[in-house]
């Protein structure tokens, strides 16, 4: 189900307060850790500072007097949390009593229970019951909401299908903008394995008959929902969606000749990309570049053999980076370094982003580089032209052609794996000779 622009704005605004939180949060000092697959707070337990948990199923019968932070699968609040609770799970479930904000991110979020102040919200689905208290106002961003409980502030909320059953004492401003009258989830959605069971809501904005909001109701949908007489008390805004795209533009095929221009436009600006970082390179580190190159030609086989190895090695370092990274963070929380925890979770996170980051930049960007210096290379020798050692035109023109090459639907994904598995063979037979360790050997070409 996609959101429009403020659907979007607001689920921005979702996940900007979730991250900030999660950024703020490892430089609290006094507070107490736990983790393991379950986590219980006993009834009679009294919890006096912040709490934070990780689990894959967490209950919490008892008290935390501070604040409740708390990641993992099946997440319960059934006890009191005398501060904010902010959780992030697959599935969260406030049956007791929170005192103060709530911030909350999860596939299922269900509150029967009371929470005193604001509730902001992301996930597939969300659903206060009936009885529920919310004392604050409600911001949710994410696929679907029934709201059947008790609203004390303003509701704003955005996604695909909403209703309200319960009270709204201020304004309701929904957006579902995008949604088609009679779309729900699809049945199975409930059926599947180890996905929560969750309620299904009509597409757009519905109002149950003894729903109340307080204040004014502004909605933006493709339909007008049915507002039952007496539920709203203030004033009522329809506004209809419009789509980015014209209807009639968004339904009429484009033509033979926009298609084509669409492609020679897409080709044009991959060229540009890869023809600025090529002289980029060659500008920064020719001899590096010229090596790589000098590898590919001299060993192709061995080339084409590490190439193969050079992603696996990759795929497999990301993950023990990411591994490492988590088994710190959590080794440090559980002892109460909360500081250390924090710094070690955010360094992993920079690692492994900048890691993945550079790779992409070889595999797409260099690789081609590096295959197109010693094809223009290949051509101006065969031409016996002086332009072989020329330090922009070997590049320039074999970047030239793999671009058209590559640009061949079904071919050029063929070619391009090519180009990468050279390429990254050349880089990783450059980093042994760098590193004075053995020379790969011609076997290493049937990995």
């Amino acid at each position: 189900m996609n959101l429009n622009g403020r659907g979007r704005s607001l689920l921005a605004l979702v996940g900007l307060l979730l991250v900030g939180t999660l950024v703020a949060v490892p430089g609290v000092q006094a507070f107490e850790g736990r983790g393991g697959d379950v986590v219980t707070i006993g009834p009679d337990e009294v919890i006096e500072d912040d709490l934070y948990v990780g689990a894959g199923t967490f209950t919490l019968e008892g008290t935390v007097q501070g604040d409740l932070v708390v990641f993992g699968g099946t997440l319960t609040i059934n006890g009191t949390v005398e501060g904010d609770l902010i959780a992030a799970g697959q599935t969260v479930v406030v049956n007791g009593t929170v005192e103060d904000d709530a911030r909350v991110a999860g596939y299922a979020v269900t509150v029967p229970g009371s929470i005193a102040d604001d509730v902001i919200a992301a996930g597939f689905s969300l659903e206060t019951e009936e009885g529920a208290s919310i004392g604050g106002d409600v911001v949710y961003a994410g696929y679907q909401a029934l709201l059947a409980g008790g609203v004390g502030g303003d509701l704003q909320a955005g996604g695909g299908a909403v209703r309200i059953a319960g009270t709204v004492e201020g304004d309701a401003r929904v957006d579902v903008g995008g949604t088609e009258e009679g779309e729900t989830i699809p049945p199975f959605y409930n059926f599947m394995p180890n996905v929560p069971t969750v309620p299904s809501v009509p597409g757009g904005l519905t109002l149950a008959e003894g729903a109340a909001i307080g204040g004014d109701l502004t909605y933006t949908a493709n339909f007008r929902a049915d507002v039952p007489g007496g539920v709203v008390a203030g004033e009522t805004d329809f506004n209809e969606y419009v789509r980015d795209v014209p209807e009639r533009e968004e339904r009429r095929p484009p033509s033979l000749a926009a298609k084509a221009a669409r492609w020679l436009f897409r080709q044009l600006r991959r060229l540009a990309s890869f023809v600025l970082i090529g002289f980029l390179t060659m500008w920064l580190v020719p001899g590096w570049t010229r090596t790589l190159a000098r590898n590919v030609e001299e060993k192709p086989l061995p080339s084409l053999g590490w190439g193969v190895v050079t992603i696996g090695v990759f795929l497999a370092g990301m993950a023990l980076l990411v591994l490492v990274s988590v088994l710190l963070t959590v080794v440090f929380g559980a002892v109460t370094l909360g500081g250390l925890a924090g710094r070690f979770a955010v360094l992993g996170g920079i690692v492994t982003t900048t890691a993945g980051f550079g790779f992409s930049i070889i595999w797409r960007y260099i690789t081609t580089i590096v295959v197109g210096l010693l094809l223009g290379q290949l051509i101006f020798r065969a031409l016996n032209s002086s332009a072989e050692e020329n330090r922009w035109l070997p590049m320039l023109l074999g970047v030239v052609i793999l671009i058209g090459i590559t640009a061949v639907p079904v071919f050029g994904w063929l070619a391009k794996l090519v180009i990468v598995l050279f390429g990254l063979g050349a880089l990783w037979i450059w980093g042994l000779e760098a590193l004075g360790g053995p020379q790969p050997a011609e076997p290493a070409a049937h990995a």
